[in-house]
């Protein structure tokens, strides 16, 4: 077992809330000891949601585990159905309460409730949080839809589907669904159900009257529409319809399935992404070094925006759900990289230091590595935190979608540009933090210390050349263990060089250095080093 401050996923009953908390007339009761109660946390602080998840402990303490911990479970569950009067009840035990083996599902079962039970076997120390989900909302479609209930006559009636993956806790799931809804819409498409996402018992019996199922979310949808595709023979749509160009495909075979005409859906004039793209003031985003990380789903529909439509370079992919690695290597392989999947977020922050990249598009903890480095970034994909539940309608689907991932995409580059200027002019007369706002300027000149440092000349354009830069494998590396100091005026130079390549200048000048058998890194290193890369 390994401790980590972050985790990118949950153990699998975490999953198991997840989809409980965003169904109604559901209700989940989890054996687990005191300190495993943390879904308030997760759906009222994180998600801000309105009222508490639907979720029971049996909350037994380690006074309770030389008694009979059995009937502390069938206690909560009984108390729960009669104070909840769920349609439908979720049993499982928690990591901790799975060493126990009490048997949720026989005692629950035992007890002869008049409402189904499902039983929840989640191997909490070989799964994680997103197969978690999946495995819970597989085991509500198994036992609660109704196998007799089949679509209508298609005779005088819209096509209707159902949208599944939703879910509690996901990245901006309510809204992508909004979007999705109203495309569906404009080309003559209805919505059945929407699955696990405010579905309650008796809509998970009515999944049979659809004609076909989309899957927005294969981590939590995906397992649940294969089995209606083998026991209702219901096909489904896998697009995903995040950027663009994933959401006329998506459209195109939407509208083939269902047999409508998708002409108008589109040409829809509401996307400015594509424009913008072709406009001469993108021409700056061309190239720009991306890197990618986060759940499988918003990780390779997130490469494709950046390769296809924005123009980026992928020095780095990777993905957290290891259940999604060969298609997170099929992707990978596009852009011909290697992929990294893991689930430790010191093998990323090593990744993304070594790529260099001057943009970061992942989860919460690739917003703070990032950060730390001085690169931009944008979130991409859960887990996230509170900001990125926003109460405005910001979704990542749709034509709409792809508007919000460009401004969330663009403005760290555009305003990291502004930064980088601040910063290279620091020293200047007019831009020193002792020159004051600049509406005071007379005022606040008069205040200037004599030995305010001098204006900036043009060597940082110099330092900021591509030959410190190009330098992709660093062949010379640092010996470990070896520290290089820097000299004050070096310091100050290396402030001048972009902020989002300063780091990897650093660190070549640095090889250069050991190379050179120097212990410090002086403004003579420092451009001796600009002249060895650029041979």
């Amino acid at each position: 077992m390994q401790l980590a401050v972050w985790t990118y996923e949950g153990p699998p009953h975490v999953g198991a809330m997840r989809v409980a908390t965003a169904m109604q007339d559901l209700h989940y009761v989890l054996h687990a000891p005191q300190g495993d109660t943390y879904a308030d946390l997760l759906f009222t602080m994180i998600e801000r949601r309105g009222k508490r998840p639907p979720v029971t402990y049996t909350t037994f303490q380690a006074r309770d585990l030389g008694k009979d911990t059995a009937s502390i479970f069938q206690n909560a569950a009984r108390d729960a159905y009669e104070r909840f009067a769920p349609k439908a009840l979720l049993v499982g035990a928690s990591c901790t309460a799975e060493l126990i083996q009490d048997d949720p599902a026989g005692l629950a079962e035992a007890l002869e409730l008049p409402c189904p039970v499902i039983p929840l076997e989640l191997p909490s120390y070989q799964r994680k949080e997103n197969w978690g989900a999946a495995e819970t909302f597989y085991r509500v479609v198994r036992q609660l839809v109704d196998r007799e209930v089949r679509p209508a006559p298609r005779e005088g009636r819209r096509p209707l589907v159902n949208l599944l993956g939703p879910c509690a806790l996901g990245f901006r799931h309510r809204d992508d669904v909004a979007e999705v809804r109203r495309l569906l819409d404009s080309i003559g498409i209805d919505v059945n159900c929407v699955a696990p996402l405010d579905a309650a018992p008796d809509d998970i019996r009515t999944l049979g009257r659809a004609d076909f199922n989309i899957v927005l979310y294969p981590e939590v949808g995906g397992e649940a529409a294969r089995w209606l595709d083998q026991a209702l023979h219901q096909p489904a749509i896998r697009t995903v319809p995040i950027g663009v160009g994933a959401t006329r495909e998506f459209i195109r075979e939407v509208a083939a399935l269902a047999g409508v005409d998708a002409s108008a859906a589109l040409d829809d004039a509401t996307s400015r992404m594509p424009w913008w793209s072709r406009s001469v003031d993108s021409t700056y985003l061309t190239g720009k070094r991306v890197f990618i990380f986060g759940d499988a789903t918003h990780a390779i529909t997130a490469a494709r925006i950046a390769h296809e439509e924005l123009g980026f370079d992928i020095c780095g992919l990777g993905c957290y759900n290891r259940e999604f690695a060969r298609e997170m290597r099929a992707a990978a392989a596009l852009y011909d990289i290697e992929p990294l999947i893991t689930d430790d977020h010191l093998l990323v922050e090593d990744a993304i230091l070594n790529a260099s990249p001057e943009l970061v598009l992942g989860t919460q903890m690739e917003r703070h590595i990032a950060k730390r480095f001085g690169i931009p970034c944008a979130v991409i994909s859960s887990p996230v935190h509170v900001q990125d539940f926003p109460a405005r309608h910001s979704p990542q689907m749709g034509f709409e979608g792809a508007n919000v991932i460009f401004d969330t995409w663009v403005h760290p580059l555009v305003m990291g540009l502004e930064e980088h200027l601040l910063t290279m002019f620091r020293d200047d007369f007019e831009f020193s933090d002792e020159a004051g706002p600049s509406h005071l300027h007379g005022a606040a000149r008069s205040h200037r210390s004599e030995s305010a440092p001098s204006p900036s000349d043009a060597r940082a354009a110099d330092v900021a050349d591509a030959s410190l830069v190009s330098q992709g494998d660093l062949a010379e590396a640092r010996p470990a263990g070896t520290a290089i100091s820097w000299t004050a005026e070096a310091e100050q130079e290396l402030r001048k060089v972009p902020f989002f390549v300063r780091g990897k200048v650093r660190r070549n000048t640095e090889a250069f250095a050991v190379s050179q058998g120097r212990g410090a890194v002086d403004l003579a290193t420092l451009y001796d080093a600009k002249a060895h890369y650029a041979r």
